[in-house]
């Protein structure tokens, strides 16, 4: 497999001589069977290299989970002491993935047993209490079990059971997420989740009482910080930047456009399928998942036209209904995290200036443009699916352009 991927003889030669490299290559085949492209292949000889390198291999040993994480954690700090991790937490989360997906198929992942199934009961009384009792949306606890499940899974791997839990423990695996560059708004998500989760627990009896009480985060106060979007020419930038030839642009200035003129958050814009474009009456169907409804969007011309030529010319021949696939086999639905990727890397390409790179960063953007064409605080938030009022006013809070008027004139003239 190495002879057909590399060609150049001191290339080879790293990835034949490399540690596992037998190991190696029967994973390398076996995705090759199962359908993956020749690039995706190209791509991942080089990671499982980096794994099999940062990671020992001992005898036949099982490896955990905790192991790998820890393998992942000081290969983003190599990376970032280089300045090559242009997104660190995406170069940590593929090296787990890859490691673990290697891992599994060779048998000598350290797979948990009795702690996680009974974790995995523990979270589906806790979905079960969020969804029922307290009328949660799928996609609000979806996202609190994600943080949840990690913390954990970081039990299980230090060898602790729920009802054994301190609060140190707790702060050290707050303190950790914090050197693995999570920032303050990320680390609250994650306190309120742990507090929600602790909360529910302690009443059922699984751990101490005074757990959630004690989880402490960040301090964020209500509307802090400004919306934090690129200005209304850089998205035109953005777009116009897509507007090629290649696949991959057409793909993505179809996205861009859905982002920008929509202001769709990015689990929206994967879950559209080819059913919610109703051609004929030019309406967008989009799934609300907070509101547990569909809305409806009149068809933009140049958004329907990028969608169509996406459909024609680029999207692969498959089964799925998903509207946006992977370009590479094995084809798939695309999932929010590539969107992320998706917006980051191309904002970082044209020197975009923009305090978050990700596809939220494009609905503030559409938002603030709305609010500076004139539109009303109800419009623009009817626009973006806001369940009140409440979350539209951060669009209100500085009219800069407003202020830089006010202060060009002589308020002495007034009097």
């Amino acid at each position: 497999m190495f002879d057909t991927l590399f060609h150049y003889p001191r290339v080879l030669a790293r990835h034949c001589e490399g540690p596992a490299a037998h190991d190696r290559e029967r994973f390398l085949v076996y995705r090759a069977n199962a359908g993956a492209a020749h690039s995706t292949l190209l791509s991942l000889a080089p990671e499982l290299l980096v794994i099999a390198k940062r990671i020992k291999f001992d005898g036949r040993r099982s490896i955990p989970l905790a192991e790998i994480e820890t393998a992942a954690d000081h290969w983003v700090a190599y990376q970032r002491r280089r300045h090559r991790a242009r997104i660190e937490r995406f170069s940590r989360e593929r090296f787990v993935q890859t490691a673990t997906d290697w891992l599994r198929f060779l048998g000598r992942l350290e797979e948990p047993h009795e702690e996680p199934a009974a974790f995995a009961e523990m979270v589906r009384e806790f979905v079960r209490y969020q969804g029922e009792e307290r009328g949660l949306s799928p996609r609000t606890i979806h996202n609190q079990c994600w943080h949840v499940q990690a913390l954990l899974r970081w039990v299980s791997g230090q060898g602790s059971r729920l009802g054994e839990l301190r609060l140190d423990q707790i702060d050290a695996f707050l303190a950790l997420r914090r050197t693995q560059g999570w920032c303050r708004v990320s680390m609250a998500t994650e306190v309120k989740a742990l507090r929600s989760f602790f909360r529910y627990a302690g009443e059922k009896g699984w751990c101490a009482t005074n757990l959630a009480v004690g989880i402490e985060g960040p301090r964020l106060f209500s509307h802090e910080a400004l919306p934090v979007g690129p200005k209304w020419e850089d998205v035109r930038r953005l777009i116009a930047s897509a507007d090629t030839n290649d696949p991959q642009d057409i793909r993505d200035r179809a996205i861009l456009l859905l982002l920008a003129v929509y202001g769709l958050r990015s689990g929206e814009v994967v879950a559209l399928t080819l059913d919610d474009i109703a051609w004929e009456q030019d309406i967008l169907h989009v799934t609300r998942p907070k509101q547990r409804c569909k809305q409806d969007y009149p068809l933009a011309a140049v958004v329907g036209e990028a969608i169509l030529r996406y459909l024609q010319q680029v999207r692969p021949r498959i089964g799925s209904r998903s509207l946006f696939l992977t370009l590479r086999a094995p084809f798939r639905p695309l999932v929010a995290a590539s969107l992320h990727y998706l917006v980051s890397t191309r904002l970082a390409a044209l020197n975009i200036d923009c305090p978050r790179h990700g596809p939220h960063a494009l609905r503030h953007a559409c938002a603030s443009h709305l609010v500076a064409e004139g539109l009303s605080l109800k419009q623009v938030g009817d626009h973006l699916g806001h369940r009140s009022a409440y979350a539209t006013r951060t669009y209100a809070k500085v009219d800069l352009a407003g202020l830089r008027q006010v202060a060009d004139v002589s308020l002495g003239d007034l009097l």
